[in-house]
């Protein structure tokens, strides 16, 4: 890996962790809710704290750092582990109707990347950003909410029920 992805205990950066393809998997609420178990299990015993979210249909952004281990380690165990777990979570869903194609595609990705045994769902790598002013930490938090409005999946930042940007309308932290 080379130094311009690696991170540092405690500092805060903004990254992005990307479903390969592209493809739609976060668009039913059981694997965002396995995706936010996983993130509170981390937050929990891993040392991860996640200053702002949000999580889209093929992708989630965070500005997070991490108490205990670099970012980057934490995120790429994180990315291991929910992968296994929400492959297992699709092939196992009798009501998923893109069960075949998203499997196909997993493995086909997976063929593709020496780092894998047979499957693979997310991109490799997070390309983390440190964020070092209060400016670009705003900056990013900002970005991040109103990636579901430039979707064209609400109105207003807040609306959006898989991200902080209520908890941000609610306190007023940031000039939003």
């Amino acid at each position: 890996m080379s130094d311009k992805y690696k991170t540092e205990v405690g500092k805060l950066y903004y990254v992005t962790l990307t479903i390969v393809g592209w493809m739609d998997v976060f668009t039913r609420k059981e694997y965002v809710y396995n995706l936010m178990k996983n993130i509170k299990y981390c937050q929990e015993n891993k040392g991860l704290e996640v200053y702002a979210y949000v999580i889209m249909s093929n992708h989630v952004h965070m500005v997070a750092r991490s108490s205990e281990q670099p970012l980057n380690f934490l995120l790429g165990n994180f990315k291991s582990y929910t992968s296994k777990q929400l492959i297992t979570q699709i092939e196992s869903n009798s009501q998923e109707s893109r069960k075949d194609w998203l499997i196909h595609m997993f493995k086909f990705y997976g063929r593709g990347n020496s780092q894998n045994e047979e499957v693979q769902f997310w991109q490799n790598g997070n390309h983390p950003i440190e964020l070092r002013s209060w400016e670009v930490i705003k900056q990013k938090i900002n970005y991040l909410h109103n990636n579901p409005v430039k979707q064209g999946i609400v109105a207003n930042p807040q609306d959006y029920i898989y991200s902080s940007a209520y908890e941000f309308s609610e306190i007023k932290v940031l000039d939003l």
